[in-house]
């Protein structure tokens, strides 16, 4: 029996696993970095950057408040007037926990990863709201490179103190470039703004002995899976049934894996069923096929919203590894 590690390769290269992998077990996702986010369910609070959470009871998820009041980069042209960049923890009490918890793993099984968010272009809107950070693409193209260079640049000091601390072999990367059915930017737009932030973070780190890029975004990206491959994902983590992905993965499996498949959303609900599960996992496994594709819920870390979810998830998959290998 291969190991996770080996398993994964196999499905990389287009090789002979001998079974699925099954969602982010390759994965050892290290939560503990002092990143400054947080999860606080039915809260308001405010973060590093001076942003303003709420995590409303009975919602799935969190989201920055952009009125008036809270916004907090309110002109684009004098974005170094109102963000601030936080100062990054360095200290050994900061990083205790992530450097315990990275030195438990067995890297012969699975990698080190530490879990990143949000992303460059999420940090845009969370600072400024998604219509304004749109709309700044088109209206003050000069401003937004210039905020995009200084949260790659923060980005790539973060970096520098991660491959220092925990020396990880692969970074979960966060960044939603799209709703489900389109990505939020064109393609030109996107090559333009984001394309050199990502090479030059993506590129650090494989530089510094990061193997494997694992970059999360739930949603339709088709569009954008050139530039993936260019600046350097391995695997796009939150691949959606609203992509094609058995026309994907022709056209660019051997350079890229998709990560997903298994819509959260039509799974992972209040009146989720085990039967219901078990239907989307085999559509998934059985069109998707072996290689190049690893079959996950789509939700960006090893969970669910409703108890369950995930572990039905992780045994249906084990199931269609037993049918289909």
């Amino acid at each position: 029996m291969l190991t996770k590690r080996q398993n994964l390769a196999e499905v990389m290269k287009g090789g002979n696993p001998d079974r699925f992998v099954n969602q982010y077990e390759f994965l050892n996702i290290i939560m503990e970095i002092p990143l400054g986010v947080e999860f606080r369910y039915g809260e308001t609070w405010k973060d590093q950057w001076g942003i303003t959470w709420q995590w409303p009871e009975g919602q799935l998820g969190q989201f920055p408040v952009h009125d008036e009041e809270h916004t907090v980069l309110k002109d684009i042209t004098n974005w170094k007037k109102y963000v601030t960049t936080p100062p990054i923890p360095t200290s050994d009490e900061a990083w205790a926990a992530a450097i315990e918890h990275a030195n438990s793993v067995d890297r012969n099984e699975e990698y080190v990863a530490p879990f990143y968010a949000p992303g460059i272009f999420e940090m845009t809107h969370h600072l400024m709201g998604v219509e304004n950070a749109l709309m700044a693409l088109y209206e003050e193209p000069e401003s937004m490179h210039e905020l995009i260079e200084a949260l790659t640049q923060r980005e790539l000091e973060f970096a520098k103190i991660v491959i220092e601390k925990i020396h990880p072999d692969a970074i979960f990367h966060h960044d939603d470039w799209g709703s489900q059915i389109s990505s939020f930017v064109s393609p030109d737009m996107f090559e333009e703004f984001f394309l050199p932030a990502y090479k030059k973070i993506y590129d650090f780190y494989k530089a510094n002995g990061v193997e494997l890029v694992v970059h999360h975004s739930d949603s339709y990206a088709a569009n954008l899976v050139p530039f993936m491959i260019e600046m350097g994902v391995d695997i796009w983590q939150g691949v959606m049934n609203t992509n094609n992905i058995p026309e994907l993965i022709k056209e660019y499996g051997g350079k890229i894996t998709f990560m997903g498949g298994l819509h959260s959303g039509l799974i992972d609900f209040p009146a989720w069923t085990p039967e219901n599960c078990a239907k989307h996992v085999e559509e998934a496994c059985k069109t998707n096929g072996k290689k190049y594709f690893i079959p996950c819920l789509t939700s960006g870390l090893p969970m669910d919203s409703f108890p369950g979810v995930y572990a039905e998830t992780t045994a249906c998959i084990d199931r269609m590894s037993k049918e289909m290998f």
